[in-house]
C-alpha cells in the first residue's frame, strides 16, 4: 500500500505533467514565494504559556481552501495528535481555526477527484484512524466552531469531548449529496451524540443546522455570539487544568470506555477500574488535605 506522502507526490507529479507550458512574456513566481507556499503549515500546534499552563491550541491553517482535510494535513494532525499524546504537562485541547468564517469545509474534493478509487478508500481509512486516535486522547478536547463544519469537519468535531460553536455556525454531513456516506467516523459518532432517529435525518437528508438547533440536539455544548466561540472554549478549559488531571483523565476513560459495554454491570466496573487507579494517588491526598485546610489544592498529576 502507498504512503500518503508517496501518493501526493505521485499526485503531483502527474499534475506537473499536465500543465501547459506558461505563455511567452509570463513569469513563474519568484523562487522565495513559491518556498513560502511549499513551507507553510496546514496545522500548528502551540502550548498556551502561564497562567494557562497545561492547555494547548490545535489549529488548522488552509485559508485557501477553506482548511479542506488533503493527505497532507491530515498527515501533520496525525503528528500533532502524537506530540499531544506524548506531553505529560497536556491537560487540555483546543481545536480551532484560523480561517474566518469557518472550522473545516470537509475532505479536499478537488484533491481527492485525483484519485483512484483505492487511493480514496486508503484516504478514508486513514482520516477514520486520525479522528480516532485523536477521540482515544487521555485528556479533555474541545472543539471551537465559527461558521462552516462540514462533512470531514464536523467529523474532526465529533472526536471532540465538547464542541463550543459561535452562532454563525454551520453543521452538517452532506456527503448523500455526493452518493457516498459520511466515512471518517460520522454515521456511528452523531447517533452516539444525538440519537439514532435524529442522526439519520440529518445524514439521510444531507440538511445543515445552525449552533441553536446543535444545542438543542445535543450537537453542540454551547452556543456563543459569533467570535466568541474560543473565549468560551477557553473558560472551560480553565475550569478543567483546575482539577485533578488524573482524575479528570479516569473520568474521561470511564465514561468512553463504559459506553462501549453493554449492560450496566459492565460499566460500573469499567467506573470502579478507573476509581481505584486514584485511590494511592498523591493528588488525591492533596485533594482532602486541601478542603480540610480551606484552601484551592495544588495537584501535580502524581
Amino acid at each position: 500500500m502507498r504512503s500518503p506522502r508517496s501518493f501526493l507526490a505521485a499526485v503531483s507529479g502527474h499534475l506537473a505533467g499536465r500543465q501547459a507550458p506558461a505563455a511567452p512574456g509570463h513569469h513563474s513566481l519568484p523562487v522565495r514565494t513559491l518556498q513560502t507556499l511549499a513551507q507553510r503549515e496546514p496545522v500548528r500546534l502551540k502550548k498556551l504559556s502561564a497562567p494557562d499552563t497545561g492547555i494547548l491550541e490545535l489549529t488548522l491553517e488552509r485559508p485557501e481552501v477553506k482548511n479542506a482535510i488533503s493527505w497532507e494535513l491530515m498527515t501533520r494532525l496525525r503528528g500533532a495528535i502524537h506530540k499531544i499524546e506524548a506531553d505529560a504537562t497536556a491537560k487540555v485541547v483546543l481545536v480551532a481555526s484560523s480561517v474566518p468564517g469557518v472550522f473545516c469545509a470537509g475532505a479536499d474534493l478537488k484533491e481527492r477527484r485525483h484519485m483512484s478509487s483505492s487511493h480514496v478508500k486508503e484516504y478514508a481509512n486513514s482520516l477514520r484512524s486520525t479522528f480516532s486516535y485523536f477521540e482515544a486522547l487521555s485528556i479533555p478536547t474541545i472543539a471551537v466552531i465559527e461558521g462552516a463544519a462540514l462533512g470531514g469537519g464536523l467529523e474532526l468535531a465529533l472526536s471532540c469531548d465538547l464542541r463550543i460553536c459561535g452562532e454563525n455556525a454551520t453543521l452538517g454531513l452532506p456527503e448523500t449529496g455526493l452518493a457516498i456516506i459520511p466515512g471518517a467516523g460520522g454515521t456511528q459518532r452523531l447517533p452516539r451524540i444525538t440519537g439514532r432517529s435524529r442522526a439519520k435525518e440529518l445524514i439521510f437528508t444531507g440538511r445543515r443546522c445552525d449552533a441553536t438547533e446543535a444545542v438543542l440536539m445535543g450537537l453542540a455544548n454551547y452556543c456563543v455570539p459569533a467570535g466568541e466561540a474560543y473565549g468560551k472554549a477557553l473558560e472551560l478549559a480553565r475550569e478543567m487544568t483546575k482539577k485533578g488531571p488524573l482524575g479528570v483523565r479516569m473520568a474521561k476513560k470511564a465514561i468512553d470506555q463504559g459506553m462501549e459495554v453493554a449492560d450496566m454491570r459492565s460499566k460500573l466496573a469499567v467506573e470502579g477500574e478507573c476509581y481505584e487507579q486514584l485511590l494511592h494517588t498523591q493528588d488525591r491526598l492533596e485533594g482532602l488535605a486541601a478542603f480540610a485546610d480551606k484552601r484551592e489544592p495544588v495537584y501535580t498529576g502524581e
